[in-house]
């Protein structure tokens, strides 16, 4: 169990309360136009249910960063990393469910989830690295490096095996069953192996989860359990009206709806993600605040895409999620963003120059989006990680050990 957390560190009761009662308050339109069964337009249905995901997705975050205070080590924080991204599992699903009867829908699944795993490399780490970046400039530190935790390279280990794998999908032109039967294991496995990674203390936690984490062990535990549950709700209540809104949104705007649903559906699901990695970063905890999207860019790329051909099958659909063209180019150049991320952690530090690196490559995806385009983007991940592998091979033998072995350089282990 982790350590108490210190009077100094919470917010007033009051301060909390407000927040707390805020983002409620954003979930209420979404759950009383569910609970009485009455029709949006398009635009409106995006605006209503997106604040009630996004809503639900800050408490969801609260919760889990409370939950800290009842279990300490690397495996919090991969459970915390997890919970925070449950609404993009939920509005991904329901794509997947969808397409089982309507095939339409297959590509809005892919749209998601590609989205979602290229914000959090190209948007979040770079925005960590800013805000480190900042608070050692307001704290009068040089500048320096995010340093990552040993422990870490397990995430990196992991990961690199399924960007590998991910590049089945493409070749295939499918998300077949043999993707779940591979990848759902592989997460599994890699939460038995961050849960061996002990810890010393808890770091500190700062806003509401800190007042939370301060209550009474009974008070807190009922009050994260109320948390988890109400915000749960909301989320899979708002799931299907937000997704098929964002679809009749393009449609009647005349906007691409591959775009809509590849980008504005992760951003309302994965902001209080980004927003806390951000606040660590700025606390001085960069090397958590990235360590926390890494988690989640694990279990995007193992768990949430082995479960969408189960989701497709239980939709109606077949044991493969069918891959067209345009899905096929998001897919592989996905996979190639993330082997270049990978080879960047393989020492465990995220330079500045890198994270700038990481975004400009994001951005030009926006400023060329044709097909040509991506493909092209897809070699040039591809290459600039091959270059970079060159100066980091020496640290290939202990990535490889940490799939199995003993994490080096971490006392805990």
């Amino acid at each position: 169990m982790g350590e108490p957390v210190t009077p100094a560190s919470a917010p007033s009761v009051l301060a909390s309360a407000v927040r707390i009662a805020v983002a409620c308050a954003g979930a209420v339109p979404a759950v009383v136009v569910r609970l009485s069964g009455g029709e949006l337009a398009p635009g409106a249905a995006v605006g209503v249910f997106g604040l009630g995901v996004l809503s639900a997705a800050l408490l969801l975050m609260w919760a889990a960063e409370t939950a800290r205070a009842d279990m300490a080590g690397a495996l919090a924080l991969a459970l915390l990393a997890f919970i925070a991204v449950l609404p993009e599992y939920a509005v991904d699903l329901y794509f997947a469910y969808a397409a089982g009867s309507d095939p339409s829908y297959a590509a809005y699944a892919a749209a998601n989830m590609t989205g979602a795993n290229r914000l959090l490399v190209g948007v979040g780490w770079p925005l960590v690295a800013l805000a480190a970046a900042l608070s050692r400039r307001r704290r009068g530190v040089a500048p320096g490096l995010v340093v990552l935790e040993p422990h870490r390279r397990i995430d990196v280990a992991f990961l690199a095996v399924a960007a590998v794998v991910a590049f089945v999908m493409p070749l295939t032109r499918e998300i077949s069953w043999y993707v779940p039967a591979v990848l759902i294991p592989w997460y599994g496995y890699y939460l038995y192996r961050i849960g061996k990674c002990g810890s010393g203390e808890m770091e500190e936690m700062v806003g509401v989860p800190a007042r939370l984490a301060a209550l009474p062990r009974a008070g807190r535990r009922t009050t994260t359990a109320v948390l988890f549950a109400g915000a749960a709700a909301v989320v899979f209540a708002c799931a299907e009206p937000f997704a098929h809104g964002l679809v009749e949104a393009g449609a009647s705007l005349g906007i691409d709806r591959f775009v809509l649903v590849q980008w504005l559906a992760p951003l309302a699901s994965e902001a209080p993600e980004l927003i806390v990695a951000v606040v660590f970063a700025w606390r001085a905890r960069a090397g958590d605040g990235l360590g926390a999207l890494l988690s989640s860019k694990v279990n995007q790329w193992t768990l949430l895409v082995g479960c969408l051909p189960l989701a497709y099958a239980l939709g109606g659909g077949g044991t493969a999620l069918p891959l067209v063209t345009r899905q096929v180019d998001e897919v592989a150049l996905t996979a190639a963003q993330t082997v270049l991320a990978v080879v960047v952690l393989l020492d465990l530090r995220f330079a500045r120059w890198q994270a700038a690196a990481l975004f400009v490559l994001f951005a030009v995806q926006f400023a060329l989006p044709g097909e040509y385009a991506r493909e092209v983007l897809t070699y040039v991940y591809l290459g600039l990680a091959a270059l970079l592998l060159t100066t980091r091979v020496r640290y290939l033998p202990a990535t490889g050990r940490a799939l199995g072995g003993r994490i080096e350089g971490d006392p805990h282990y």
